[in-house]
């Protein structure tokens, strides 16, 4: 008995040790967020130049990513790491931990500063297990958010070569194969044509106006997959609540959703689109001042939506070569959470 009570005891220090660190964790990544949006950046807005800008440093399309494992890191993480490369910037958009940096056969360069990414998980103390079993009911789980710190490759030396590579920028004013691809295979009906975008959840249609109506064609492709991550949000996919008011502060939680997720199709897809006119920052803004985990799922649901389109989109290109897709439904482990089981 003595023994669980002592196990009780540390998991009740661990939550109260946890809750600070959760609760400023929170507070820092919003107050950027909205100090950024205040100023009139996007923190979501690929922080990419193409053609001959690209040649001359600035980062290359994509997704953050680990340059050993070439997972890419998802929802706010996104945001943190693009940050970061804009106001230090960086030429790279691969990162690496201390430890990843020797095992590449390098290492972080002497007075380098890392950058905190994020991991998000729960945990069940052992007095709320005692309890669920003394009662029969669920165990309630605690929240936690942990740090760890990464290194642009920017920052290291002596690296080995043969790590993940920076992908090339697609042309930015043609058809795009792959992402008229992404479209089709999304299953959603999409219908070209008025002068409106929109997506209709009654009867989970998108339509978007044609391509020669964009002042820069390559711009028509953020509008569609800004309004195909609205369709993931129907009950036969992702099923988020899309029954908001215009103006309400769901549709604003929705909107931002979307831009979102639209920047990270276009980053994975390495389409470079011009910044989209912000016509619902107020509205975003008193999202966040109000909830400072907002940004955080907005972000998170975000990734699942690109990623759903993603894995659409890869299913089709298998099934058309023939290949067969992995039956397991298990979805594999974030970037972050391979590096804090390496650490």
């Amino acid at each position: 008995m003595a023994h669980s009570t002592s196990r009780s005891a540390k998991a009740k220090r661990r939550a109260a040790n946890a809750q600070p660190e959760r609760i400023s964790l929170y507070d820092e990544v919003t107050a950027k967020i909205i100090a950024q949006l205040e100023e009139g950046h996007f923190p979501w807005v690929q922080p990419w130049a193409s053609g001959p800008a690209a040649i001359g440093g600035a980062l290359g399309p994509g997704l953050p990513r680990n340059a050993l494992t070439a997972r890419c890191y998802s929802g706010v993480n996104i945001l943190i790491l693009w940050g970061a490369a804009i106001d230090r910037g960086y030429p790279s958009q691969s990162w690496l931990t201390f430890k990843q940096a020797l095992d590449a056969g390098g290492n972080v360069r002497k007075g380098e500063q890392g950058t905190t990414v994020v991991y998000a998980d729960r945990f069940t103390p052992e007095t709320e297990k005692e309890k669920a079993r003394e009662t029969g009911q669920d165990a309630k789980s605690i929240a936690f958010l942990k740090r760890f710190t990464v290194f642009n490759i920017a920052q290291c030396e002596g690296l080995r070569p043969g790590l993940v590579a920076e992908p090339d920028p697609l042309p930015a004013c043609q058809i795009i194969p792959i992402a008229e691809d992404v479209i089709a295979a999304s299953g959603v009906e999409f219908r070209i044509g008025g002068d409106r975008a929109y997506y209709m959840p009654s009867l989970d249609v998108v339509q978007v106006p044609p391509q020669p109506a964009f002042y820069e064609q390559v711009n028509y492709y953020r509008t569609c997959l800004h309004e195909l991550t609205h369709a993931t949000g129907h009950p036969s996919r992702l099923d988020r609540n899309l029954k908001n008011g215009f103006g309400s502060k769901d549709y604003a939680r929705e909107e931002l959703i979307a831009e979102m997720g639209a920047a990270f199709l276009c980053a994975a897809l390495g389409i470079v689109p011009t910044v989209r006119h912000a016509d619902y920052i107020g509205s975003w803004l008193e999202v966040l001042r109000e909830d400072n985990r907002a940004i955080f799922r907005a972000a998170g649901a975000a990734s699942k939506a690109a990623d759903w389109l993603l894995s659409r989109h890869r299913e089709t290109q298998a099934a058309v070569a023939g290949i067969e897709e992995p039956t397991s439904t298990a979805e594999p482990a974030s970037t972050v959470e391979q590096e804090r089981k390496a650490a």
